[in-house]
């Protein structure tokens, strides 16, 4: 009575005696490892701007990013976009979750263009 459920196996489900009924052992399925989308490994030491759903934005030094796609980011600045005009804020080393992230692109070589698909004024 003073070994009921202290690791002895007699009979109770999950013991060795289990493992051996008739399954055998249990093939393994080796899948692919998954690949990241976006290589951001060539932007680590960048500057870069990200979106987030909701419309803020930030620039900052990339300093790691995972799978799915958290990213660190050093020396960062939010822009924020008021009626009055467009502040900066700086926010120092921040993690940006990935699910948020809606638009990552690098700082040098951008460039905002106008939108060519709004209504011309003389159209």
């Amino acid at each position: 009575m003073a070994d009921r459920g202290r690791g002895t196996f007699r009979g109770m489900r999950g013991g060795p005696a289990s493992a051996s009924r008739g399954r055998g052992p249990q093939p393994t399925m080796d899948k692919p490892k998954r690949e990241a989308i976006l290589d951001l490994s060539k932007y680590v030491q960048e500057r870069i701007r990200v979106k987030f759903t909701g419309g803020r934005e930030v620039t900052g030094v990339l300093k790691g990013f995972d799978q799915l796609l958290n990213l660190v980011l050093d020396e960062v600045e939010e822009n924020i976009q008021t009626e009055s005009g467009e502040h900066t804020r700086k926010l120092g080393l921040v993690v940006l979750r990935g699910p948020t992230i809606t638009l990552l692109s690098p700082v040098d070589g951008w460039e905002e263009i106008a939108n060519p698909f709004l209504a011309q004024d003389g159209a």
